[in-house]
């Protein structure tokens, strides 16, 4: 899907962090992929009618946030993180497996490995990673421990395990009592996880029994046309366990309609914004994890109001080609086929 972004030139939100709040939802939901090359400058400016000075500082504000690098010369790219690799090409994809096998154990050979040296590296990262699954834990900083909770909600129904939340704010501690441990978070929060993980490892006697692996978010594709298709002067309502998400979701709404339509928004655990959204939006979006307790809401407000609102209940938060991910990485059975 070739990404669109649109600016409110007029908006009490500056046009940067139209722009930045944009661009990270793109490469949180993995529309640009790591190693994806951002638009220059020079094409941005031509989709948003920005400044090219501002978009360089979106860029320089990207890049200090740990979500791309920038290569002399070459451009801006999305950084991969932890042991995140970079996608894979269609030669690559297209070349039998047996033949990729054949082909490590040549570059190894040349190297000057034995095929029993081989063997022993691939059974040891094998087992360091194995080591490392089991015990998952998801994080996220304090201000949006909403956003863990759906998480860790949404990976528990889908791959059947024990998943731990803890604050990005305590991990360093808690992985300084642990001997091995998986660590998943969204892109925003990476880049502190891959900061504090790497203090950890380079502290620990067996550094790889810790690792890092990046949740990508669902794109929301089927929202967002449901948004562009609502009527002028319709007002919508946003219900979430995430503050964070709901924050990056008003801006996105705002870039897209502007002031077409009135947005309002609500934490699902606080009762009076939550009321606030039942009596006057005409369409409320949610997540799963706050679908059940806005529902309840609504049928007890239900003798107060004149109209139900229209209750769309988001597929996910997580990325299903991420659980597919996961399920392989963690070691775990295809549990669709069992």
């Amino acid at each position: 899907m070739m990404v669109q972004f649109k600016i409110q030139p007029d908006s009490e939100i500056p046009a940067s962090t139209q722009l930045f709040n944009q661009v990270c939802f793109a490469i949180a939901s993995r529309q640009f992929a790591p190693g994806y090359r951002l638009p220059s400058t020079r094409q941005l400016a031509m989709q948003t009618g920005l400044h090219r000075n501002t978009i360089s500082k979106v860029y320089e504000r990207l890049e200090n946030a740990g979500f791309v690098e920038a290569q002399v010369g070459s451009g801006i790219y999305v950084r991969a993180l932890g042991q995140e690799s970079l996608p894979i090409t269609e030669e690559e994809t297209a070349t039998p497996v047996p033949e990729l096998i054949e082909q490590s154990l040549d570059g190894f050979l040349q190297r000057g490995y034995t095929l029993k040296q081989v063997e022993e590296l691939f059974l040891n990262a094998i087992t360091e990673r194995l080591r490392a699954s089991t015990r998952v834990i998801v994080t996220v900083p304090k201000h949006d421990w909403g956003a863990g909770e759906i998480m860790v909600q949404e990976l528990q129904q889908a791959l059947s395990i024990t998943i731990q939340l803890v604050a990005l704010e305590e991990l360093s501690t808690d992985l300084k009592s642990r001997k091995a441990a998986t660590v998943l978070t969204v892109r925003y929060f990476a880049t502190q996880a891959e900061e504090i993980l790497a203090d950890v490892q380079a502290k620990h006697k067996d550094p790889k029994a810790f690792r890092i692996i990046p949740i990508d978010i669902y794109d929301y594709s089927e929202e967002l046309e449901l948004i562009k298709a609502l009527p002028e002067g319709s007002r919508l309502g946003l219900v979430s366990l995430s503050p964070g998400t709901l924050g990056v979701a008003e801006v996105m709404i705002y870039s897209l309609r502007g002031e077409d339509i009135y947005v309002m928004s609500a934490e699902c655990k606080d009762t009076y914004k939550l009321n606030a959204v039942i009596r006057h939006a005409q369409t409320i979006i949610c997540d799963q994890a706050s679908f059940d307790p806005l529902k309840a809401a609504v049928i007890a407000a239900e003798p107060d109001l004149i109209r139900l609102p229209k209750l769309v209940c988001c597929r996910n938060y997580i990325d299903p080609q991420s659980i597919e991910l996961l399920q392989r990485e963690l070691g775990i059975e295809d549990l669709s086929n069992a």
